[in-house]
């Protein structure tokens, strides 16, 4: 955990968390879940779009699919964990913990795309919410194909 995160703890570790809360927050994966990435890796498929591979270790920020050829980057973010302004919300308890890793994690995507576009990468960013209906999903490829 980071520094800055570690300041809004006491004695920046979480304490008081219930085994069952611990189990699920473990069980959260950052990536292959399938609401999203999963999802989107489905309707790639599906159109015939190929190309892609599944977070490069050599492009900065490991895009969760990145077309190397037409140097594309897709990043798919939860709405929670990146505070999406129409569906994410604060949680009650250890707020002021929760509203810094949401801006960090912010400030984390902001300096990616600035390091990718410097490398003349295009960047497509979807959120969570709108992978949830299969009409937002085909307007989705449609986007991606354009770009390609």
């Amino acid at each position: 955990m980071e520094r800055k995160l570690k300041l809004k703890l006491k004695r920046g570790v979480f304490s008081n968390v219930s085994p069952e809360r611990s189990k699920i927050m473990s069980a959260i994966r950052g990536k292959h879940n399938k609401s999203t990435e999963l999802k989107l890796r489905m309707a790639l498929v599906k159109a015939g779009i190929k190309g892609w591979v599944l977070h490069p270790p050599d492009v900065f920020g490991k895009p969760d699919i990145f077309f190397t050829k037409k140097k594309l980057a897709i990043f798919v973010d939860g709405c929670f964990w990146h505070g999406c302004a129409s569906c994410g919300h604060i949680p009650q308890t250890r707020s002021a913990f929760w509203r810094t890793k949401f801006e960090r994690n912010r400030e984390r995507a902001s300096l990616v795309k600035r390091n990718l576009r410097r490398k003349s990468i295009k960047i497509i960013r979807i959120w969570e919410h709108s992978l949830k209906k299969d009409l937002n999903t085909k307007n989705l490829i449609r986007t991606i194909t354009s770009y390609l």
